[in-house]
């Protein structure tokens, strides 16, 4: 598989995932609600929020409008997951935590890959990094 359809298949699919929770955020309201009560969060002021952070988050990625937005975009979509992970963990429900560690790895594979598959390279990405310290060291 190349580099490039890694890309677009890991990307795909975390957007998918972004996207299908906006929407369960948004039609499965009161279960949402207890859920994130039952993680201690404050949930009536929560979900409206995450159910905009939720379908922009992948708009930023993949139209790439602004190369430090969509770098953005993977940071608060990183520490998102992380969280969101860390939340099920702490409350002694791992399974809740398998959708965030899913997306995590989709995650890390869209953002190691995306200098492969799109125009404008991320200067963070790990290709980006390698080249620009491999450039450094020559000089």
């Amino acid at each position: 598989m190349t580099t490039a359809a890694l890309y677009w298949i890991s990307t795909g699919l975390l957007s998918l995932l972004y996207l299908s929770s906006a929407f369960l955020y948004l039609t499965k309201g009161a279960w949402v609600r207890q859920t994130l009560a039952e993680l201690n969060y404050p949930a009536p002021y929560l979900v409206p929020f995450m159910v905009v952070v939720k379908v922009l988050g992948p708009i930023a990625i993949l139209s790439r409008v602004s190369m430090p937005l969509s770098d953005l975009a993977y940071a608060g979509i990183f520490f998102h997951l992380v969280l969101s992970a860390s939340a099920h963990l702490g409350v002694h429900k791992p399974k809740g935590a398998l959708p965030a560690i899913i997306g995590l790895a989709l995650l890390a594979t869209s953002f190691a890959t995306q200098n492969a598959a799109r125009e404008t390279p991320s200067p963070y990405a790990p290709a980006a990094a390698e080249q620009h310290i491999s450039t450094t060291e020559r000089n």
